[in-house]
């Protein structure tokens, strides 16, 4: 019977799920592969559309007692976080309007966090690919934006007025929690799961170039520089293990959003649900 598993189409997924996907590792079932951005992923998981499911770890509150938190595969660093950008020179965002790419991605949870004195006039849900055009012709006066934008918004004449990793890691010390792979419960085993994705992320490091094709596929027209600094900055030593740091720094952000009134409380012992 086939795995169902849904990614988004970034570099930095299909990069390591390639193996997988492709019927290269050892002892995994076949997989169904859905590809789609985080913010339709993290609605799926709550209706548990799929076995294997790329999440935002914002979105982990409301998950965790159906999923389990898979160590491994998903996307956590550092220098790799949310920026925020303008046209001009702003220096805050008090009556701004402002777009963001999801209400439970984690980029969001990081900027409600960094903005709580700011008061933001309204925040506009909007497809990640129209936030940078939408800030440039005024559309929005800010944009909360991820992944490849931070090597291509100066092309769009934006500014960034916060990087949210640099303000999250000198806050904390801790790396920034992105994206979660999670396991639905009496679907897979994640002890199983978590081997498979390691065996994947082990052969798209041996031989990157075996992905290649499938990557550029599906990279939305991203140039092939953009492409490996991308893979380079969000595929690292926490895709393959969190460790005690990454699931430190999971705790560490959903301890501060409930304290804020952000999340729904979730225990030490939900978040790192699953850690061996």
């Amino acid at each position: 019977m086939a795995l169902s598993l849904a990614i988004s189409p970034c570099p930095n997924d299909t990069f390591v799920f390639d193996a997988l996907v492709h019927g290269r590792v050892p002892g995994a079932p076949p997989v169904e592969v859905t590809y789609a951005d985080v913010d339709v992923t993290n609605t799926a998981a709550e209706r548990g559309a799929f076995d294997l499911v790329k999440v935002s770890y914002a979105a982990l509150p409301w998950l965790l007692d159906d999923y389990h938190l898979l160590p491994c595969g998903g996307a956590l660093g550092r220098g790799c976080g949310p920026l925020v950008l303008t046209r001009g020179d702003r220096e805050d965002l008090s009556g701004a309007t402002v777009a963001v790419p999801g209400e439970r991605t984690t980029a969001y949870l990081l900027f409600r966090l960094w903005a709580a004195d700011q008061a933001p006039a309204r925040i506009e849900v909007v497809p990640f690919h129209e936030i940078m055009p939408g800030v440039a012709a005024g559309r929005y006066d800010a944009g909360l934006v991820i992944h490849e934008a931070r090597f291509t918004y100066p092309r769009h004449g934006l500014t960034a007025l916060v990087d949210l990793g640099e303000w999250w890691e000198g806050d904390t010390g801790l790396p920034i929690p992105l994206g979660a792979i999670l396991a639905r419960k009496g679907a897979v085993d994640p002890v199983e799961a978590a081997a498979w994705i390691r065996e994947s992320v082990r052969q798209a490091w041996a031989d990157p170039e075996a992905s290649r094709e499938y990557v550029l596929a599906h990279a939305q027209e991203m140039e092939l520089d953009v492409v490996d600094r991308h893979i380079g900055l969000y595929v690292n030593e926490f895709t393959a293990d969190l460790g005690e740091a990454g699931f430190a720094a999971v705790e560490a952000l959903l301890g501060r959003a409930a304290d804020a009134g952000l999340v729904p409380q979730t225990s030490s012992s939900r978040a790192t649900a699953w850690t061996s």
